[in-house]
């Protein structure tokens, strides 16, 4: 977590809301590293990509100066947008420069990139029902 008091605690929210949140972009766009996926855009899953990236844009914006991640350097809260980056990749979400900056910054993380290059290695494929 960011040490300076007012981040932390941003950075705890920010991370909270994606754990509880986000529905529809959970159920519209299941998380697959390894293909990409076309998805028809609800009004509730536009929502949900306009609310992550507006987290995103006002923590880079905040607090993201001094490093390529949401509090500049690497934390905690990156680690949970994580999965989210995948997904927009996956599904060709289109993200505002604010947005792609940071979700390819998150992309090239070395343990993401270890899951990517893990995903891709395994046998079977899934059936997303898609």
């Amino acid at each position: 977590w960011p040490k300076h008091p007012e981040e932390r605690a941003l950075a705890r929210s920010v991370s909270a809301e994606m754990h509880s949140s986000f529905g529809a972009l959970r159920s519209q766009m299941p998380m697959d590293v390894r293909g990409t996926h076309s998805v028809a855009e609800t009004p509730a899953l536009c929502a949900d990509i306009e609310r992550v990236e507006a987290i995103w844009a006002d923590c880079r914006g905040r607090f993201g100066r001094s490093g390529h991640y949401l509090f500049g350097a690497w934390c905690a809260a990156d680690a949970m947008y994580a999965p989210v980056v995948s997904r927009f990749r996956s599904y060709g979400v289109e993200l505002s420069p604010v947005a792609a900056e940071y979700a390819a910054a998150v992309w090239e993380w070395p343990a993401l990139q270890t899951l990517a290059a893990e995903a891709h290695a395994e046998p079977w494929s899934l059936d997303l029902g898609l």
